[in-house]
């Protein structure tokens, strides 16, 4: 059974399926109080932006909606964010956002961190801010 589900995730993964809850649309989200516009989303992403008043911002990447995320809000591919990256942590030392697996666990850290950021394949419940729908 275990065999048959790696096969299927496999076979999901090479032929670009997308999950179901991706069908709702992407949502990126912010923790309670923090106040982003749509336009500050890329910036925020890409490191550009690290504060927000006096909060430091903690993007995160979720795996799972990631190459709608890149396509849709940053433009890139994942070799481009990749190498964007790269560069700017050789250049200004910042890290790239850290890659959670799925919606839940961008969610409960969202929820939990102060100036945390990150997307969602499907709308989040209250408690947290959302700050764009592509």
């Amino acid at each position: 059974m275990r065999r048959i589900f790696t096969l299927f995730t496999f076979t999901l993964l090479m032929t670009g399926a997308r999950p179901a809850a991706l069908a709702d649309g992407l949502f990126v989200a912010c923790h309670a109080g923090v106040s982003l516009t749509p336009t500050d989303v890329r910036d925020v992403f890409l490191g550009e932006m690290q504060f927000i008043n006096a909060v430091r911002l903690l993007p995160v990447d979720n795996i799972t909606a990631e190459p709608d995320f890149l396509d849709k809000v940053l433009r890139m591919n994942a070799n481009k964010y990749a190498t964007t990256w790269a560069k700017k942590s050789f250049r200004d030392g910042i890290n790239p956002p850290a890659a959670l697996a799925n919606d839940g666990a961008v969610l409960e850290f969202i929820r939990r961190t102060p100036g945390g950021c990150g997307y969602l394949g499907s709308e989040p419940p209250e408690g947290v801010t959302v700050v764009a729908k592509y």
